[in-house]
């Protein structure tokens, strides 16, 4: 068989894989990152043991990059080929699909270099023991909280607009009424991890502990 012949069947591949990974492990990992984060909202020692929880899992270098960063790297490299690549219609024809199309490259390529300035300067900066107070540092500079509020937007509407996208590629929303519920749970998704992402921003800005009367 040809290369020529076997090349649609490697697009087909690559792109199902692209449209899973943003699921899993990509999107579980966003949402287990928000929870994670969100002990911040409790207290700053609450925080940083459940910090401390995760920085010390037996194997987390090797988990960390088997089933987190390279599935990753794959994932937003082939979603900048596919932006390269891809064409948008959304000028000519103005239909929701398209928009969303367009808005999830354009979020998506936000998400990666939010995610990579993340992971540098609140896992390598700190060797893998990111604390309460160098979260809080950090985002005493406005620049870096501006990117912190802009990154968690984008990665939250990415993901919500991804798991639309998924369900429709992989065939699990096939008819046009599946496909509006779809885009409502993306929607419902998007919106509510945005909300989540700001108010744990908010709390390591403000040192604003919300839900400390679990405490009491």
């Amino acid at each position: 068989m040809s290369r020529t012949a076997t090349q649609p069947e490697t697009d087909y591949f690559l792109r199902k894989l692209h449209s899973l990974t943003g699921i899993i492990p990509v999107g579980a990992f966003l949402a287990e990152h928000f929870w994670s984060n969100s002990y911040a909202l409790v207290g700053r020692v609450e925080y940083d043991a459940k910090s401390l929880e995760l920085q010390t899992i037996p194997f987390r270098v090797a988990v960390e990059w088997l089933f987190i960063f390279l599935p990753m790297l794959y994932h937003g490299a082939y979603g900048i080929y596919i932006w390269l690549h891809g064409k948008s219609n959304v000028s000519a024809y103005p239909w929701v699909g398209n928009w969303l199309y367009t808005t999830q490259r354009y979020t998506g390529l936000i998400a990666f270099a939010y995610i990579g300035w993340h992971l540098y300067t609140e896992r390598w900066l700190t060797h893998g023991r990111s604390t309460y107070a160098d979260v809080a540092d950090l985002l005493q500079n406005p620049y870096a909280l501006t990117f912190m509020f802009v990154g968690v937007i984008a990665s939250s509407f990415h993901l919500g607009v991804g798991i639309w996208n998924f369900l429709c590629k992989w065939g699990l929303a096939a008819t046009a009424k599946a496909q509006r519920a779809a885009g409502a749970l993306g929607a419902m998704v998007g919106f509510a991890f945005s909300m989540v992402g700001v108010l744990i921003v908010l709390s390591f800005w403000l040192n604003w502990h919300p839900f400390d009367f679990y405490l009491k």
